[in-house]
């Protein structure tokens, strides 16, 4: 079936999920004049900011005096705005704390939904996600035909198609025997008072783990953290998802000496015993140390969460990837093997695991905004944003020092999302903002191209920012900007069938690269050197 042959009354989108995702994505489709409607499985907008973080703190920052007035640069601080042109929707006008309440993220969902007029479906939960096909043989990667999409009440939709942004809501419960006895992250009880003296495993070594340990301190008489893994520090790795600073008071407890700990090593086993208490056999990951029974009497699981792909028929099931947690996507957030079912907001992680901002509002912002341009252009013949500069080195040179030193988009997805000048032989250039850095084919063409982004250095994270007997290199080193280890701009010359070619700007300390010396006249350079060598 092409898509010739869909009926005139399927949706262009149907968008499964109204958290901020789905709502972001509903905002540019409402913008564009698009046929689409969202469905939500609650009774309004923003159901999981409403249950987690379960005690009640966000650990996105809300960063409100920045000292500037520019809107764009403001946005890098503010971790929790959706996109649009109404300076009223700005999360930032709902909170004055660095770490707002999750209740101020639910009413800022409401407000943006209703004020941007969104045609959302509420207590839509959907049950089925299937593609018939009048040929059942079809692999899905063969269909073309409609998405029929089924709620819960047993009404149906049909969409040309369907991008999910229903976040993870499975708990990631680990194979552990015995598991199915213990406390739930999302379930067990967040009041103190219930765990007074007691002894408290808490499973995972994430921020949902160490927000339950620091919400005990007062009350419990022993928290044991256990995971197989190092800990790592955001502040480090500069991966958000990492642990945080405001969650991390149990490591101060544990090393000095105040009963708390930390257990390197695997959870084999966890009975529970008559009495209501519990046994965990503890498999210690450092050398020469050995298999621990430890008494507890409460246990609780906090090991994340993955994607619940069980609405989909085998028609249009979407490949798995990482411990089967999240879709498989490709750079235009498309299904791997399913054509025009497409993935928005936390559920996008894949594309950057546990390296970069994808799985947060911050990040996956951007994101939908590049999904729907990729939209835009393949079906409705909407070019990618651009606008023309002289190809030459002097505007290139410009234009890209202009934007490194405003946009947020660069700065958020560093490394993920590029700017991209594209040299068309004709004395113009044409500048496209956020594309997805490893996409193929149109806006980008096959020519060649100069991709720019902000990225941090290699083995970034393996060194101590705090280590003063390390070197760094001098902020006015231009020569040696590849070595830098914090965000800077790189600029990578494309060419086919060729190696890219890769120019640094050093980094600097207040993210301004507009020294002519240092910053302008090295990069003017390199677009000197490579545009001698292609037509321009």
């Amino acid at each position: 079936m092409t898509e010739e042959s869909v009926p005139d009354n399927a949706l262009d989108y149907l968008v499964i999920g109204a958290g901020p995702a789905g709502l972001q994505l509903g905002y540019f489709l409402h913008a564009a004049g698009r046929r689409y409607q969202i469905l939500e499985a609650g009774p309004a907008p923003s159901m999981f900011f409403r249950t987690f973080p379960r005690h009640r703190t966000l650990i996105s920052i809300n960063k409100k005096h920045t000292g500037w007035d520019d809107p764009e640069i403001n946005l890098r601080m503010d971790w929790n705005s959706l996109l649009s042109d109404d300076p009223d929707l700005l999360f930032t006008r709902y909170s004055d704390r660095y770490f707002p309440h999750a209740d101020d993220m639910v009413r800022y969902l409401i407000d943006f939904a209703r004020q941007t007029g969104l045609r959302v479906t509420y207590d839509a939960r959907v049950v089925r996600v299937d593609r018939p096909s009048d040929r059942p043989s079809d692999r899905p990667s063969d269909r073309r035909g409609p998405f029929v999409v089924t709620d819960e009440r047993g009404r149906t939709y049909e969409a040309k198609r369907v991008i999910v942004a229903t976040g993870v809501t499975r708990p990631n419960v680990p194979p552990i025997p015995g598991v199915e006895t213990a406390d739930l992250y999302g379930t067990a009880s967040t009041d103190p008072a219930d765990y007074v003296g007691q002894r408290v495993l808490i499973i995972g070594k994430g921020n949902s783990a160490f927000e339950t340990a620091d919400n005990l301190i007062e009350t419990a008489a022993v928290i044991h953290v256990a995971g197989p893994n190092s800990l790592r520090m955001a502040w480090r790795t500069h991966y958000v998802g990492h642990l945080r600073a405001v969650n991390n008071g149990l490591l101060d407890s544990y090393q000095l000496k105040s009963q708390n700990a930390l257990l390197d090593g695997d959870v084999r086993r966890i009975e529970r015993l008559d009495d209501g208490t519990y046994l965990a056999t503890v498999a210690f990951a450092r050398v020469n140390e050995v298999t621990k029974d430890i008494p507890y009497d409460r246990v609780i699981v906090c090991t994340g969460f993955r994607f619940d792909a069980s609405i989909f028929a085998d028609a249009c099931r979407p490949a798995l990837v990482i411990a089967d947690r999240f879709p498989a996507v490709t750079p235009a957030y498309e299904s791997v093997n399913v054509p025009d079912l497409h993935f928005a907001g936390t559920i996008t992680q894949s594309r950057d695991f546990k390296h970069g901002t994808s799985g947060f509002i911050h990040g996956f912002r951007y994101g939908v905004r590049a999904l729907h341009r990729i939209l835009e252009s393949r079906h409705h013949g909407v070019p990618w944003p651009a606008r023309m500069l002289a190809a030459q080195p002097g505007p290139l040179a410009t234009a890209v020092i202009d934007r490194v030193n405003r946009t947020s988009a660069l700065w958020q997805q560093f490394g993920l999302l590029a700017d991209v000048i594209v040299l068309d032989g004709d004395g113009i250039a044409r500048y496209l903002e956020e594309v997805p850095y490893d996409l193929q084919g149109p806006p980008i063409g096959d020519r060649g191209h100069f991709a720019i982004t902000l990225e941090y250095g290699p083995d970034h994270d393996k060194v101590d920012p705090f280590d003063i007997a390390v070197s760094r290199i001098a902020q006015s080193d231009s020569a040696r900007a590849h070595e830098g280890h914090y965000l800077h701009p790189v600029v990578r010359h494309h060419r086919p069938g060729q190696p890219p070619v890769a120019h640094h700007i050093t980094e600097n300390l207040e993210n301004e690269w507009n020294s002519e010396e240092v910053h302008v006249e090295p990069l003017r350079a390199f677009f000197a050197r490579q545009t001698a060598s292609v037509p321009v």
